[in-house]
């Protein structure tokens, strides 16, 4: 309640609708209810320690923590001496999976993976440090937040790489999803990442609908492009087909193949389709959200399939698709995954590449191009919306239909990151109701607290429905 309130409250002082002096005299008067006395401490306030007991421990190590570091040997790295991101998703996917493990007991699956920005390559005599942790655990599935930085050993020199959001699911004996017990979070943050997880789980659910919607939307917009002076390219030409044989090391103790060697797999026919376009080395920059469609096992024969779906001016959208089938060429082939990667092309100076155009097929291949061009318009927004750094993110963003879910959990998650902060200072109190102030940079944030004798369900169903917004708000 008090984190809804608070959105409302701050746009209004961003709209100029109030002064800080109204705020607090709205609050008094304006939710209905009796009031009882405050039990809100002030921002970093403690408790008080009963006399003889012991002080509070260090914040307690979350369990479910797993860390890994791999030094990168020539062997891990392709032809500049950086790391291939096929090998770099393989340990990713291996440390998520053992913390996943921690947590349910039993052995776990990839079930999907969010989407991943790749900020910076990595090389030779480098370490990549991962840290894997499970945010929050649902009925059978988990997401685990992942980490990703590297290390240079002579000059100490540390860089993130990426950050991650992968779901799984654990297995019982026989295969069947197995009920997973809940966590309970410790640490500020470990709160604020546990609520968030709910949101993100929301946006990978419309994620589909949220693409149908802006193809619907918009045919026109995402029309086949033309450049002056470019060449095209048919698409027919980046076509690439590739057949693995899932052997014991590729999978886990259950025979199942690992998520991260599917992956990398896929990883190699893209890169190699992407070459074809621009006959160059092409750099992956980000992988699309996608989910494991079905499981592979120990002895099957993955076909990977890549193609390049469209060619923007700097960057190109590869698709990728896997099937699995075994000895029996009669059996259909199984839907293992499909992802959507892009790539760059960069020149000696790292700065990306104009790229030539391409050439779709008719009927699926012009499916393919426009939905490529949805893909990048989402990207694009989310990446605005919900991928750059706090101090980046504008005060305001438009609303569109294609951004509606990243800008909701957006709002969820800076509002939850700023309750979290310690330094709120208490600026008036009257009535029961307190007023704090948080001075940051340029910024002056409002905090309003207040205890009311209201059920919670009755609080929530108030504050979630603007329509009752009368019904609370006397001023409304």
């Amino acid at each position: 309640a008090t984190l809804l309130l608070s959105r409302c409250l701050l746009k209004m002082v961003k709209e100029n609708f109030v002064v800080p002096e109204e705020i607090l005299s709205f609050c008094c008067n304006g939710l209905q209810g009796s009031t009882s006395p405050l039990r809100a401490r002030e921002p970093g306030e403690r408790e008080e320690t009963p006399p003889g007991a012991m002080a509070s421990p260090s914040p307690p190590h979350n369990p479910t923590e797993v860390q890994m570091s791999q030094l990168v040997l020539p062997c891990h790295t392709n032809h500049r001496g950086e790391l291939s991101t096929g090998q770099l998703l393989k340990w990713i996917d291996t440390a998520a999976c053992l913390s996943a493990e921690r947590h349910a007991g039993c052995p776990c699956v990839t079930a999907s993976m969010d989407d991943i920005y790749f900020e910076h390559t990595i090389s030779v005599g480098q370490v990549v440090n991962i840290k894997a942790k499970v945010n929050r655990a649902f009925n059978s599935s988990m997401e685990v937040g992942i980490q990703v930085s590297y290390e240079d050993l002579c000059s100490g020199k540390h860089c993130s790489i990426c950050k991650a959001f992968a779901t799984f699911v654990a297995q019982g004996p026989s295969g069947s999803k197995v009920k997973l017990k809940p966590l309970t979070p410790q640490t500020e943050e470990e709160k604020i990442e546990y609520s968030i997880a709910a949101e993100r789980r929301r946006m990978r659910l419309v994620h589909k609908d949220t693409l149908k919607d802006l193809l619907n939307r918009s045919p026109r917009e995402t029309e086949l492009e033309t450049r002056d002076g470019s060449v095209s390219v048919p698409a027919e030409k980046t076509r690439v087909e590739s057949v693995e044989l899932v052997l014991p090391p590729h999978a886990n103790h259950q025979g199942n193949t690992f998520g991260g060697q599917i992956m990398a797999w896929m990883e190699n026919v893209a890169t190699i389709a992407a070459s074809r376009l621009c006959h160059a080395h092409p750099t992956l920059r980000a992988i699309e959200m996608f989910h494991f469609r079905g499981p592979s096992q120990v002895g099957d024969r993955l076909v990977l399939k890549a193609i390049v779906n469209n060619a923007f001016k700097n960057s190109m959208e590869v698709g990728v698709c896997a099937e699995a089938y075994g000895q029996e060429m009669s059996v259909s082939r199984r839907h293992i995954n499909s992802a959507f990667m892009t790539f760059v092309v960069l020149d000696e100076e790292g700065r990306p590449r104009s790229l030539p155009m391409v050439a779709p097929e008719l009927g699926d291949g012009e499916r393919r191009y426009r939905e490529a061009s949805a893909r990048k318009k989402i990207r694009l927004d989310r990446k605005y919306v919900v991928s750059c750094k706090q101090t980046e993110v504008p005060l305001s963003v438009p609303w569109d239909q294609s951004n509606k879910v990243y800008l909701s959990y957006n709002n969820v998650s800076a509002l939850k990151t700023l309750v979290a902060k310690a330094n709120w200072a208490l600026a008036s109190e009257k009535e029961k109701v307190r007023m704090y102030t948080l001075e940051e940079d340029k910024f002056l944030s409002f905090r309003i607290e207040m205890s009311v004798s209201i059920a919670a369900s009755r609080a929530f169903s108030l504050l979630s429905d603007l329509r009752r917004r009368h019904e609370w708000d006397s001023h409304y």
